[in-house]
């Protein structure tokens, strides 16, 4: 392709003509072959580049397939024998032991997952493991109760300090159940129902905005886990969804099945299952929900087409967990558990729950402080259930054995040991783990100096 361009003086003589040629094809900081790109597309896009760099990423220990560990140094030499957690040993005399999660086809970790931080401690360990605790026997035994009753007459949160244990008891109460036949649903990080990952479209029927993909994943997870129990269970009447119908007779695990197999009919589904589950009168059921504030914030992520903020009882799946959390709807049998999350920024534990649950605010409130009404009633009825904010000599006894049984510790194991990472963290289980236990892989072990009194002193701190 070839362009004339044309310049004429100011004395209107012979116009002067330039020729230029540019070839057919454009090229965009094409490198030459052998050279580097100029420009690089990087996917994520951020004001904070603080935190996406590598000092601040918070790893996943992901593990290196078998083929690549042939070598004697990464064979497992663990020592770790616990207990199976079952419903048997939760007694008082079992307080202070070690028992790990058994491996079953319908494991709720496997399945539903669990948040990072137990995520990490499970692929950090040979087993998953957990230590039982006073608030595990006494939150089984509220459980055994809750069998026979109605779920809007157990309806507990669990609150503490940051790295208490709430998931880890959270946790515990899905397995119990489960071991003990019930139907378990569990969301192990409720603010992906309100931080906008999932697509949205709003209905008219139900005049709420629709979240197909995550229903989809909801029931299919749900049926890996409780498809036994599914199986016994059927709708009662005819259900017509504009592609399908299910005939009555049709099963609960069918049901959830289907849902899970299309996105397009999944938040129909999700309805009518929620619907059923909520009638029958022979199973209980047990909603657990982590990350619980982040469905009583007023504001989500999502945006509606004017792109103003969208309610969480606007959206369909935060606007069941907070119709069952409130009692307004019920199961025949079984109980609701929620776990707040203290230190997350994005979604802080709002008013209206701290009202309820009698917690004290970071900042102080009065009857002025601003409060949502639609929210205050799906608070009503909530029962704070306090977890312990230390461990006791026992359980942290327990728990150092189990890491010294698994070869996590560099210096040597003895009751010196012990006790100062003990006293160093206060008995807070998270930082008891990660900064006492785990922070002994950091650098050179502790020289003993038999000479010295003081365990402080022989490590260097003083």
């Amino acid at each position: 392709m070839a362009l004339t361009l044309a310049r004429a003086s100011s004395r209107r003589a012979l116009v002067q003509t330039t020729l230029i040629c540019l070839p057919n094809t454009r090229h965009y900081a094409q490198p030459q072959p052998g050279q580097a790109a100029a420009f690089k597309t990087r996917n994520v896009v951020t004001k904070n580049k603080k935190a996406f760099s590598r000092k601040n990423r918070l790893g996943a220990f992901r593990s290196l397939p078998p083929s690549q560990l042939t070598e004697d140094i990464f064979k497992s030499h663990s020592s770790l024998k616990p207990l199976t957690f079952n419903p048997d040993i939760l007694t008082e005399n079992m307080i202070g032991s070690i028992a790990a999660f058994k491996d079953i086809p319908n494991d709720p970790i496997k399945y539903y997952g669990t948040p990072k931080q137990l995520l990490l401690e499970f692929r950090l360990l040979s087993q998953k493991c957990s230590v039982i605790r006073n608030i595990t026997i006494f939150t089984a035994q509220e459980l055994d109760a809750a069998a026979e009753e109605p779920s809007h007459k157990t309806r507990y949160v669990l609150t503490g300090s940051e790295g208490c244990g709430k998931s880890f008891l959270l946790l515990q109460a899905v397995q119990y159940c489960l071991a003990k036949g019930w139907i378990v649903i569990y969301i192990p990080r409720a603010k992906s129902t309100v931080n906008s990952t999932t697509t949205h479209a709003y209905d008219l029927r139900t005049q709420t905005y629709l979240q197909p993909n995550y229903a989809q994943q909801l029931l299919r997870r749900i049926h890996e886990v409780n498809s036994a129990t599914l199986e016994t269970l059927s709708i009662k009447q005819t259900l017509n969804l504009d592609r399908r119908s299910f005939s009555s007779g049709t099963t609960l695990a069918q049901l959830a099945s289907a849902g899970g197999k299309d996105a397009t009919i999944s938040s129909a589904v999700l309805e009518a299952f929620l619907n059923e589950l909520s009638q029958q009168t022979q199973i209980p059921v047990l909603l657990a929900v982590d990350d619980f504030q982040a469905v009583y914030n007023i504001k989500t992520s999502y945006r509606d087409p004017h792109f103003s903020a969208i309610r969480p009882f606007h959206l369909a799946i935060p606007r069941y967990l907070l119709e069952f959390a409130s009692g307004k709807r019920s199961f025949q049998k079984g109980a609701v558990l929620g776990a707040l999350t203290a230190n997350d920024p994005a979604f802080p534990v709002p008013n209206e729950l701290m009202d309820q649950l009698g917690l004290p605010g970071l900042q102080p409130r009065t009857a002025y402080s601003k409060r949502s009404k639609t929210l205050q009633e799906y608070a009503q009825g909530l029962k704070n259930l306090p977890v312990p904010e230390e461990f006791s000599l026992k359980e942290a006894a327990a728990v150092f054995e189990m890491w010294m049984s698994d070869n996590a510790l560099t210096a040597p194991a003895n009751d010196e040991l012990f006790l100062s990472k003990y006293t160093e963290s206060g008995g807070r289980p998270r930082a008891f783990v990660w900064q006492g236990i785990l922070g002994t892989l950091e650098g050179a072990p502790p020289v003993v100096d038999e000479k010295t009194l003081w365990p402080q002193m022989r490590e260097g701190r003083i």
